[in-house]
């Protein structure tokens, strides 16, 4: 029971903590999912700016997370910090090529008859069929 409540009391210190450390022009998620810009912090309340010309007041203990320039631009804008770019390089273009070189390979080959055949190649109904093609047999035996 004890370290139940402590562990609730540190979390509760933490979220103190992360809310008294906004400032104007810092980035935040509301409890309730809206992303805006700290335009003022006073005691218990916050003035938010949510866009253009849109000045929401919201009591402090509202705000569910401060985040950072970088996170904040991602998620409202769109914009990424390309981290990755530094360290790893792009092999995307390595592996296309291959795959194109096998799709040009195959497209090389001579197409695949899946047994459908054309009306000309059909016999006409009164026509009788020749002996031209095999007869479909089971096994080896020819005995019946």
């Amino acid at each position: 029971m004890f370290l139940m409540t402590r562990s609730a009391k540190k979390k509760q210190q933490q979220a103190v903590d992360m809310r008294n450390q906004m400032q104007p022009g810092s980035g935040v998620r509301t409890i309730g999912g809206m992303y805006a810009t700290v335009k003022e912090v006073n005691e218990d309340t916050v003035l938010l700016d949510a866009g253009p010309g849109v000045d929401l007041l919201f009591a402090k203990n509202s705000i569910g997370a401060v985040l950072s320039d970088d996170e904040y631009n991602r998620i409202v804008h769109g914009i990424e910090h390309d981290l990755k770019s530094d360290s790893v390089p792009d092999d995307a273009s390595s592996l296309t090529e291959t795959d194109e070189a096998a799709a040009a390979a195959a497209s090389d080959d001579k197409p695949v008859d899946l047994g459908k055949k054309d009306a000309d190649d059909e016999p006409s109904e009164g026509a009788a069929k020749t002996d031209d093609e095999p007869k479909k047999t089971e096994g080896d035996s020819d005995a019946k």
